[in-house]
């Protein structure tokens, strides 16, 4: 199963997300035209019909978590999909050239699969909510669908993400073998608890839906439909919960707007006047590599004019080695589309390299916060044995000799946490006897997600009995963002301030 997008809650403001097995269909079915990036998130333009057929959004709360939680960013940017729920995200798309054509909420994205699946007697599942609300929602939900299949409920008790009981949330889902799974833990706790378990769940379909499962329950009010069209539904939704709203909404407003003048301004206005761009084209291609000269301007109308080109580019079985150097504009829809790209190679065990990248470039990356996402090399030779070292990586995560470090290599994630697991357990045993002051240099860790980190959790308890202990040591900025949002940062590092 892989990620597929990232849906919304129930206003401008909320966040739902969902996950679906058979990677292959979820990116076959992404939107065939240039996605728009606000903040840094690619967003597909597709239409609600649509949206049911392919899944998910993203709103302007979400955005603004993003740029400060590292791991919900990643997950935005590794989903397969990303649709609007928020009209303020509307707006801002049609001041970026490319408009978006219309908002997904996910309020009303999720009423229509509901009805989907009880047309096509699928197996549902609501994890999440208090347990006043998931019952009352599963109540009117059987009265409203008759015939709806609601498989199973459950709301664990209320801990942090890895404070919660896995193997029990894991155990009730997997007994009752769900086609459609409902999560609302909060954004951004249900996004990374999906994140984390999708994979192994065996569901193939997993939905984030924020505050969606109060609205089921009848607990909470959708705003009149004028407010709906309007964008004005966050005012409803505030004056019912304005003690919890309130700051979180004037917060998110006032970081979005000016995040989004900077990058109209950077990426948009300054260069509008400018056109006229030779267009890309391939410069050599290897045996399992190819290296492409972008087009000096990579805005909209130069990804439309090379469609098929970024099309072969991102369907083909070569890594692609992609000259940046001579590009002197590139705007919101450039972005996105490097962010496609990106995931859709890795997806494949493919790898995009940025040559040489060029200040327009570096630029529109750091605004959007996009550094480490992408590879960069200085020329072909450097790209080539980047690519050589990640698979390097992948056949081996953990390394160690003797009384060296233990060393944790490459991303550290829910694919590949339980075999770093496995391979720091059997270092420990086989030498605690003799080893008992344990070091896990994290230097070479480029990216660490929540599983991640409870694998720093597991490898810091199991230590002792084994008579030994573990430390970790020479975290870097992006590791060391994840574990300060898990509140872990001086449990797990020694030299935490």
């Amino acid at each position: 199963m892989i990620a597929v997008q990232h849906a919304n809650v129930p206003s401008a403001f909320g966040s739902t997300q969902a996950f679906l097995a058979e990677p292959e269909k979820a990116l076959a079915a992404s939107a065939p035209t240039p996605p728009v990036a606000l903040l840094g998130v690619p967003f597909d333009k597709v239409t609600m019909s649509q949206a049911v057929q392919r899944m998910v959004t993203a709103n302007v709360d979400f955005l603004v978590q993003a740029r400060r939680d590292v791991e919900l960013r990643r997950i935005l940017l590794d989903a397969h999909l990303a649709l609007c729920d928020g009209t303020p995200l509307v707006w801002a798309s049609r001041l970026l050239g490319n408009p978006l054509p219309e908002r997904v909420a996910g309020s009303d994205l999720v009423p229509l699969l509901i009805e989907l699946g009880a047309e096509k007697n699928y197996r549902v599942f609501l994890l999440g909510g208090s347990p006043e609300s998931n019952a009352q929602a599963v109540t009117r939900l059987k009265a409203r669908h008759p015939t709806l299949n609601i498989v199973g409920n459950y709301s664990p008790p209320f801990k942090p993400l890895l404070e919660m009981d896995h193997e029990e949330i894991q155990r009730r889902i997997q007994a009752t073998r769900p086609d459609l799974l409902f999560v609302s833990f909060g954004c951004p706790k249900q996004e990374k608890w999906i994140a984390m378990h999708y994979r192994s769940l065996g569901v193939p379909v997993t939905i984030g839906v924020g505050a969606t499962i109060d609205f089921l329950a009848g607990r909470m009010k959708r705003a009149p439909g004028w407010m709906q069209r309007t964008g004005t539904e966050w005012i409803f939704r505030m004056l019912q919960e304005p003690r919890r709203l309130f700051k979180r909404y004037v917060a998110d407003l006032w970081h979005f707007s000016g995040a989004m003048l900077a990058q109209c301004w950077e990426m948009e206005w300054r260069s509008r006047t400018r056109r006229g761009a030779t267009p890309s084209s391939p410069v050599v291609v290897g045996p399992t590599w190819q290296r492409i000269q972008a087009s000096e301007r990579l805005d909209a109308e130069s990804i439309r004019h090379d469609a098929r080109m970024w099309e072969r580019l991102s369907t083909g079985d070569r890594h692609c080695l992609l000259e940046l150097g001579k590009v002197r504009f590139i705007d919101s829809t450039g972005v996105a589309v490097l962010v496609r790209l990106q995931k859709r190679m890795r997806s494949t065990g493919r790898a995009l390299i940025l040559l040489a990248p060029g200040v327009a470039v570096q630029r529109a990356l750091a605004r959007m916060r996009l550094e480490d996402f992408f590879e960069v090399a200085a020329d072909a030779i450097e790209a080539r044995e980047l690519i050589a070292a990640r698979e390097r990586e992948r056949s081996a995560q953990v390394v160690n000799g003797a009384r060296r470090p233990l060393v944790w290599r490459g991303e550290i994630t829910a694919a590949n946490a339980e075999e770093v697991w496995r391979q720091t357990r059997e270092e420990i045993n086989s030498m605690s006897s003799w080893r008992k002051q344990w070091t896990v240099d994290l230097s070479h860790v480029r990216f660490i997600d929540s599983s991640g980190i409870g694998v720093m959790v597991r490898a810091k308890k199991y230590a002792p009995r084994r008579g030994a202990c573990v430390r970790f040591a020479g975290a870097s900025p992006v590791v060391r963002n994840v574990l300060r949002l898990s509140k872990l940062e001086s449990f797990l590092l020694d030299d935490a301030s």
